[in-house]
């Protein structure tokens, strides 16, 4: 890509950032236009009988610097967007795309400004709170013996931890359409997708028609914050264990992020015992 001493084009103004997405938006068209991936695109109305991970968060956050109308906004967006996904099944062999599923969020639909990253800065923007909807999905997925085949990683320190420190919590990134968020269904049995919006939390299911002989756990170790330069960092090292459904024995232990992500909310809302030099 084109550089200006240090900078990239896109970086250079505005309008060269927006003319560098739409190149990407129109590439990722033309390499799914190409590609020979099947993509789930079935809903079914009824549930497939067994649970494989559950999850339930809260949509709207209120504290101390906490912009309520971006957050009443971001319910919106995933209300929307939820209601794109609810129901779809993955059969064998079929990925799940986010962006093929959802579509291309326009104010005609009615999605708002929610809080996006936008080279690393918190800002409004169309559809903001997505990342939040996609990143309950990998929640869900690293939970279950199915293959993400394509993720992309935000900060997951934009907000102090509501509670005790859950790993995954956030982080995962989607930007239409070329970030995009995908699993695929490596297994001999139909998978299906349920989330839904209500009492200002999302609720997510992922099911199966039979159950898994292995469960799933995150571990989180060596987590802390660490100050570099003039700014802070969450750092920790997430692990997914592998359970014999029977013996509760670990089958194995998968590193699957070494993190390091850029603390985005005010430095005084770190827990002081949690800072380490």
């Amino acid at each position: 890509m084109f550089r200006n001493r240090d900078k990239l084009f896109c970086e250079m103004n505005p309008v060269f950032y927006a003319i560098s997405t739409q190149k990407e938006i129109c590439k990722r068209h033309v390499k799914n236009f190409v590609s020979k991936d099947k993509i789930a695109k079935e809903k079914l109305d009824d549930k497939l009988p067994n649970v494989i991970s559950t999850r339930s968060s809260n949509l709207i956050k209120r504290g101390k610097g906490v912009d309520l109308k971006l957050q009443q906004n971001k319910a919106v967006n995933i209300n929307l967007a939820s209601k794109q996904i609810n129901g779809i099944v993955i059969h064998p062999g079929e990925i799940f795309s986010f962006w093929q599923t959802v579509g291309k969020y326009t104010r005609r639909k009615g999605y708002k400004d929610g809080r996006v990253i936008e080279r690393n800065v918190l800002k409004p923007g169309l559809g903001g709170g997505l990342c939040n909807l996609s990143n309950t999905i990998h929640w869900l997925i690293i939970h279950s013996p199915l293959e993400v085949v394509e993720f992309y990683k935000h900060s997951d320190a934009l907000a102090p931890d509501e509670g005790e420190r859950v790993p995954f919590s956030a982080g995962t990134s989607v930007s239409y359409n070329y970030i995009d968020y995908r699993f695929k269904n490596n297994t001999d049995q139909d998978v299906q997708l349920l989330v839904w919006c209500d009492d200002e939390k999302l609720h997510a299911e992922l099911r199966s028609e039979r159950q898994f002989p292995w469960k799933y756990e995150l571990v989180e170790e060596g987590h802390c914050f660490k100050k570099e330069n003039d700014k802070y960092y969450r750092v920790s090292k997430i692990y997914k264990n592998v359970i014999d459904r029977k013996t509760n024995k670990v089958l194995r232990k998968e590193l699957i992020l070494d993190n390091h992500s850029e603390v985005m909310y005010d430095y005084d809302l770190i827990p002081k015992d949690l800072i380490k030099e």
